[in-house]
């Protein structure tokens, strides 16, 4: 596993960040949510030895950064090396420690669209199999077989449990409670309480697809509402505010006499790139990961 902004493999840093637990286990209470978010994402630490970690990293930038640029700043500005230095060294400290923490709620997120982009199709494969009379675990045993991305690593790892011993609910429900997705935690809640209860599976298994659809098309309907006023703000934002201010700068040089270096020029292209680069993830964040 490799986690981003850890300057070494996991197994090395967590042996090299052991001096820096007792820090870690006074500010831990600060992250109360982040054990449920690592169980989820499938990290085998403890949450002391995680943000030990994250701890670990922002002072090695920091320690890497500090005298990299307060050399840099001696040739250049000698004046503002030791603010620079301390500058450059505290933002990469933060950044690291940050990114490090809420890393796994990336990965949670991920994984929660990789596992809804196929989650219609599983349940509808399984309400088949059901209605056909099939058997519960060789039905499991049949999306586990399937090309369904991680959604089938999931229900693979529940098949294994029921053949070594675990019962089907008690397998399914420890399946809910380490996946992060709600529509799948759902699904199996549903599941497992039918089974339990001693109902029809098949009727189950259609009433949830049925929900499940109608809940993707108003997701789907909600996402195209919100893309008017996104496509408003880019045409704001990206096009019409840049060009009526580059042509003002020009307006106003010319009653004022006020040169207009390049360099102003390249900040505004700088800006617009970071803009677009943003837009485009925000929009593509909304995007719902599954169809219908």
């Amino acid at each position: 596993m490799r986690i981003p902004f850890l300057p070494f493999p996991l197994k090395t840093s967590l042996r090299l960040s052991r001096p820096f637990l007792g820090i870690a286990s006074r500010i831990e209470r600060l992250f109360l949510w982040l054990p449920v978010v690592l169980r989820q994402a499938d990290f085998k630490v403890e949450l002391t030895e995680y943000v030990g970690l994250a701890v670990f990293a922002a002072f090695f930038w920091a320690a890497l950064m500090f005298p990299l640029f307060f050399v840099i700043s001696q040739r250049f500005a000698p004046e503002l090396s030791l603010t620079l230095g301390l500058g450059v060294a505290g933002s990469f400290a933060l950044l690291s420690f940050v990114y490090i923490v809420m890393y796994p709620r990336l990965i949670v997120l991920r994984k929660i669209k990789e596992m809804e982009k196929n989650l219609l199709y599983a349940i509808r494969q399984l309400t088949v199999q059901i209605k056909s009379g099939v058997p519960l675990f060789d039905a499991l045993v049949s999306l586990s077989e399937q090309d369904y991305g991680l959604l089938s690593e999931e229900i693979k790892d529940c098949v294994k449990k029921i053949s070594a011993g675990w019962s089907s609910s008690d397998a399914l429900d420890d399946l809910a409670l380490r996946n992060p997705s709600p529509y799948f935690r759902r699904t199996i809640w549903q599941l497992t309480n039918a089974m339990r209860a001693g109902v029809e599976l098949g009727d189950v298994l259609e009433s949830m697809l049925s929900a499940l659809i109608a809940e993707h098309r108003v997701a789907i309907r909600s996402y195209g509402s919100q893309l008017n006023p996104l496509v408003m703000l880019y045409m704001m934002l990206g096009v019409l505010i840049p060009s009526m201010g580059v042509t003002f700068l020009f307006i106003l040089s010319s009653f004022t006499g006020l040169p207009i270096s390049e360099v102003l020029f390249w900040i505004v292209l700088g800006v617009l790139a970071v803009f677009q680069f943003s837009f485009i993830g925000l929009v593509k964040g909304r995007r719902p990961s599954f169809e219908v």
